[in-house]
């Protein structure tokens, strides 16, 4: 029996977000347009530094899980939050939009996790995520229901970071395939991809996961080249299907010797790349788990994708299933 079409496993991170110029970032020794783990001093130094800012649940499989709620379809997610103010805002606006959260919160130490995110004036952002709460999410909070009974489990690469999660995940991944589905892993961060490239690689290869989610960047990372085709040719070989985002060039799917062609959404303005990636397996999964082809699937992303970088902040404000009507795509 299918309960959720998608189940997504992530950091529970409550995102700070604020604009900066580009002597902002060089003053406080942040690397443009990547996520930069730091500790608790780092992040009151950062905090005490901001400008006036948003704050917003985010989280990039949280991201997609609220994504795909949006679409209509039933989502679930497993994250860690504490039993704290920012833990109470995430769990609520996980519910509001319709998300099954069910992982219990720890009690005190250390707090929920929070990102201070600053968007420079092309709208690209540089994200300084203090983990918190999130490195305590273990095997102990898989719900084995929920694992089983989703279509498709998806994960962030970011998952790797802290070490408990990879149990939680790989669990969730043996519990999800002995029930006949799939499993699905954004590579996250060109960053992550050079901390855990063998491990990313073997995840692929072992079959542990099915499909993945990737951009231009990651996936040169991931097989050390400088040239797009030859990583997508590298790719098709280890995995099922692989989705790569390419921003304004669209994405490209491909599996087995398929290879479809996306375009990218036209937009009015790049506001926030923030969710860009994470609203594009949102679409992409919502039509794979609707039995839909992969240009729709594609298309779907697409338009998910491009409408949150429209605006601040990582999450859709407009009801994407509406927008997808709109588009013709459902």
């Amino acid at each position: 029996m299918l309960d959720y079409d998608v189940l997504c496993i992530g950091n529970a991170i409550v995102d700070i977000i604020a604009q900066c110029d580009e002597a902002f970032l060089e003053t406080n020794g942040i690397i443009k347009g990547a996520m930069n783990l730091i500790d608790t001093r780092r992040a009151e130094l950062l905090y005490s530094r901001m400008g006036p800012a948003i704050e917003a649940s985010g989280g990039s499989a949280g991201n997609t899980a609220a994504g795909v709620a949006s679409f209509g379809g039933r989502a679930a997610f497993f994250g860690k939050v504490s039993n704290d103010t920012l833990g109470e805002i995430y769990a609520h606006d996980m519910h509001a939009q319709g998300v099954a959260f069910d992982t219990r919160p720890l009690n005190g130490e250390p707090p929920t996790a929070r990102s201070m995110i600053f968007v420079t004036p092309d709208g690209e952002r540089s994200m300084n995520t203090y983990l918190g709460a999130c490195v305590e999410l273990g095997p102990e909070d898989v719900e084995a229901d929920k694992a089983s009974g989703a279509a498709v489990t998806y994960f962030e690469g970011y998952l790797w970071d802290p070490p408990r999660a990879k149990e939680a995940f790989r669990q969730t991944a043996k519990l999800a395939h002995a029930a006949g589905r799939e499993v699905s892993m954004t590579l996250s961060d060109s960053f992550c991809v050079d901390r855990y490239r063998e491990e990313f690689l073997e995840l692929m290869r072992s079959g542990t996961v099915d499909i993945v989610f990737a951009n231009s960047h990651e996936i040169k990372s991931l097989y050390q080249t400088a040239s797009f085709d030859e990583a997508l040719a590298q790719i098709r070989k280890d995995c099922k299907i692989a989705a790569v985002t390419r921003s304004e060039k669209g994405s490209v799917i491909v599996r087995g010797d398929e290879t479809v062609t996306i375009n990218a959404t036209k937009i009015r303005e790049l506001v926030d790349t923030t969710g860009a990636g994470d609203l594009y397996a949102a679409g992409f999964l919502y039509g794979y788990t609707q039995g839909r082809s992969l240009r729709d699937c594609g298309d779907l992303g697409s338009l998910a994708a491009g409408l949150v970088i429209q605006q601040i902040g990582p999450r859709p404000r407009q009801n994407l299933r509406h927008e997808a009507e709109q588009a013709g795509l459902l």
